[in-house]
């Protein structure tokens, strides 16, 4: 009895060793295949098996604009899903690897000069994966997955999206993927407000098990993501859409290098429009010959203005009661200081008894002599920096330079000279626009508003309410130089710039480009204005560099006319005439 049961023991132990063996080799064999065969395929596909720290990729806000008559909102910023296709090449058989390739080079439309290097991915064997092509759309994703080719993958990523395309560059940027693949913002809003659009990304850190689940009593950390706020804008869609074209036809019409334009709302401050061109599509924001396109000539370059700086120095001069409209002069004709000779434009005489209000109308160089030299050296310093020039505004874009007013801290008279008509200082568009602001507003000066709400992922909503600045000068004396501006309009610009029902006041600049060893014979172009005259519901400057036409009459006045038509029409604004 002894015997048989040993014997039986020792049958069921040597199956069970055989058992055990061949389980042995087939775990072997496995682990050959995963840890050498296929290791690269295995881990890729699970770098975060065992020690994990998983990050979780928020959402980036989106960004908008308003009808701002109705607060009806479009979308200017959003986020698309498009698509990854990818390839394994090891599930590719080698007879299918050419016409594979041509499919996928007929559906995606790929250069022809990518062909060999997409056969020799498609060719490589026991590779894991290798990109075709991103950002692709759902429709073309759709299309390559229904021809059901081995090998051949997709996954989704988020893209941002543009829908209105090339005519908001400027102010808006553009997004690209940085090392780990979140969208980052570069220029215009989304560089300057990406950590609030951003987010905040979320974790985990743990341990797994083998199978992948969580190890619970090994202990676990995370936090979730936080989506980013969404962003609404002051910018009003209708007229950045009908100012940046017109300003883009009119660089190409007078042979501008670039141009620029700001339209605001002096009794608030807000930006209701801002074009830079040229321009750029920000969905496809790599394919550009020249990357200053990337910046906003609006706030980016600062430059001699010329003329159109003569109304705020003349404002100064009639707040401190030195002059009033009627003040006259007797005009010279030139004014000499040491070697340097500066003549009106083209060399004109204005006679004896010029009054101020013609000197802005007909834009006396000598006649702003005149006024500047009735005003302390440090007290017209002290106003131009008031009306916002040397210094950043602080509008919440990225890349805004300040502008230059050093030269009015030299004690030469040439400095202060050449200040008056906007010569030997620099400024930006949107400076200027601030300035002529303070005219069409009492005298009053609000910041430069562009975001109007922030939208927080739990609810908040964080109104940006307008910021006034200050009372740069009196009511009084902006009332003086808005009836001057229209003069200016109604006797020298009548031909561009009059409109029928409207009194309009206005200003041009032709002001000569410095370079080396003196001023080149190509000019900057310039006119600020407003509109209705009489109770303003509009600030506007535009500027074009270097544009093929004489005068600025021709040109920036042109266009000013167009758009402010366009503006109180589509405000329903009554005629003050």
């Amino acid at each position: 009895m002894l015997k048989y049961t040993v014997e039986n023991k020792f049958k069921e132990l040597s199956w069970l060793s055989g058992l055990f063996l061949v389980l042995a080799l087939l775990i072997i064999g496995r682990l050959f295949v995963i840890q050498i065969m296929q290791r690269d395929y295995y881990a890729t596909m699970a770098l975060d098996t065992h020690e994990i720290y998983q990050k979780l990729h928020p959402t980036r806000g989106q960004i908008y604009f308003q009808d701002s008559r109705t607060g009806i909102e479009y979308p200017a910023a959003v986020n698309r899903q498009y698509y990854q296709i990818f390839v394994v090449p090891s599930e590719i058989k080698l007879e299918d690897v050419a016409s594979s390739t041509q499919i996928l080079m007929d559906i995606l439309q790929l250069p022809e000069d990518k062909k060999d290097d997409l056969i020799k991915k498609l060719s490589k064997e026991n590779d894991p994966y290798e990109l075709v092509a991103k950002k692709i759309t759902e429709e073309k994703m759709t299309e390559v997955m229904a021809v059901g080719m081995k090998g051949v993958y997709q996954i989704p990523e988020i893209y941002r999206y543009y829908p209105e395309d090339n005519w908001s560059a400027g102010v808006l940027g553009f997004c690209s993927m940085d090392t780990e693949e979140n969208l980052t913002g570069n220029y215009g809003v989304e560089g300057y407000w990406n950590k609030i659009l951003s987010g905040q990304s979320g974790f985990l850190f743990g341990e797994r098990a083998a199978r992948g689940g969580w190890i619970s009593l090994a202990g676990m950390t995370s936090m979730a993501a936080e989506n980013g706020a969404d962003l609404v804008l002051t910018i009003d869609r209708a007229l950045q859409y009908q100012a940046c074209s017109r300003l883009k036809k009119g660089m190409e019409e007078y042979g501008a290098i670039n141009g620029s334009l700001v339209m605001l709302d002096p009794n608030n401050g807000a930006i209701l429009a801002m074009c830079s061109v040229p321009d750029y599509d920000p969905n496809n924001y790599s394919k550009v010959d020249d990357l200053s396109v990337y910046n906003n000539t609006a706030i980016f370059t600062p430059y001699e203005p010329g003329s159109v700086f003569k109304p705020v120095v003349m404002s100064i001069a009639l707040d401190l009661n030195l002059i009033n409209p009627n003040t006259t002069y007797n005009d010279p004709c030139s004014r000499q200081f040491g070697p340097y000779t500066i003549h009106n434009a083209s060399e004109k005489c204005y006679g004896n008894g010029v009054t101020m209000t013609q000197v802005l109308e007909n834009s006396i160089n000598t006649g702003m002599i005149w006024v500047e030299e009735k005003i302390e050296r440090k007290i017209l310093k002290e106003y131009i920096e008031k009306f916002g020039f040397g210094e950043k505004i602080g509008v919440p874009l990225d890349m805004e330079m300040p502008g230059n007013i050093l030269s009015l801290n030299d004690k030469s008279p040439i400095y202060a000279a050449q200040a008056s008509f906007g010569q030997g200082l620099t400024v930006t568009p949107l400076q200027l626009a601030q300035a002529y602001s303070v005219f069409a507003n009492q005298g009053k000066m609000y910041q430069p508003q562009l975001v109007k709400e922030i939208r927080y992922t739990d609810g908040r909503r964080e109104k940006i309410d307008p910021k006034l600045i200050g009372q740069i000068i009196s009511p009084r004396t902006a009332k003086m130089i808005g009836a001057m501006l229209t003069s200016v309009v109604e006797k020298t610009y009548w031909r561009t710039v009059k409109l029928d029902k409207y009194y309009v006041a206005g200003k041009t600049g032709t002001a000569q480009i410095p370079g080396l060893g003196g001023y080149k014979e190509e000019t900057n172009h310039t006119f600020g204005g407003f509109a209705p005259a009489t109770n303003p519901k509009f600030v506007i400057v535009i500027k074009f560099e270097a544009p093929e036409r004489q005068w600025a009459e021709s040109t920036t006045a042109a266009i000013f006319k167009d758009l402010a038509q366009f503006a109180l029409n589509y405000y329903g604004v009554k005629g003050d005439r």
